[in-house]
């Protein structure tokens, strides 16, 4: 039995603030490649992964994710988040899931590849996130723009990101797990 694969996955937590210092393009590939491996409805791996390195195109995407955060929080009567407000907690490294809409299965697809994205981050020693508005950000008018500027094209469908770098405090303990998580029908 690997149980060093099982501590991994109970150990993963969220980070919310990461430092600026750019990982190794090696680590990032690696967490990307394990990415790739995330089981797909009928093998069809209708995802890609775009690792956003990029300076410029992460700001522009957190500049993005913030609005529409904010947007929805307006339409729900709640308190918006501050100018300036990185979605992305200063993660240098933004893993941006996208999947085909063709594929029946996609955005479970899409949900597979970052839950393997999450669990290699954590095992390779990155910190990450899953943040959510991916949707919105790629059917905007400017996400699609970007999709055709990195030469993406079809019709994909943002699922969710993973926000990746070093964690700059400490990463908070689990949560208990719930006493009835599980029900066995025997």
């Amino acid at each position: 039995m690997n149980t060093q694969a099982l501590e991994n996955m109970k150990a993963r937590r969220s980070c919310r603030a990461f430092l600026s210092e750019m990982p190794q393009r090696e680590l990032i590939a690696a967490v990307c490649e394990a990415g790739t491996w995330a089981p797909t409805g009928h093998g069809k791996q209708s995802p890609l992964i775009v690792a956003v390195t990029n300076p410029d195109l992460r700001n522009r995407l957190s500049h993005m994710n913030a609005t529409i955060w904010n947007n929805l929080k307006r339409q729900r009567g709640e308190k918006t988040a501050p100018d300036g407000f990185d979605p992305f907690y200063g993660a240098p490294v933004v893993l941006v899931v996208l999947a085909n809409r063709s594929v029946p299965t996609y955005l479970y697809d899409g949900c597979s590849v970052l839950t393997n994205l999450a669990n290699a981050a954590h095992a390779v020693g990155l910190a990450s996130c899953w943040i959510h508005r991916a949707k919105e950000e790629f059917d905007s008018p400017e996400g699609k723009q970007i999709l055709k500027d990195l030469g993406i094209e079809g019709d994909y469908e943002g699922i969710d990101h993973l926000v990746l770098g070093y964690p700059a405090k400490d990463i908070p303990s689990p949560l208990p797990r719930k006493a009835d998580y599980v029900r066995w029908a025997e």
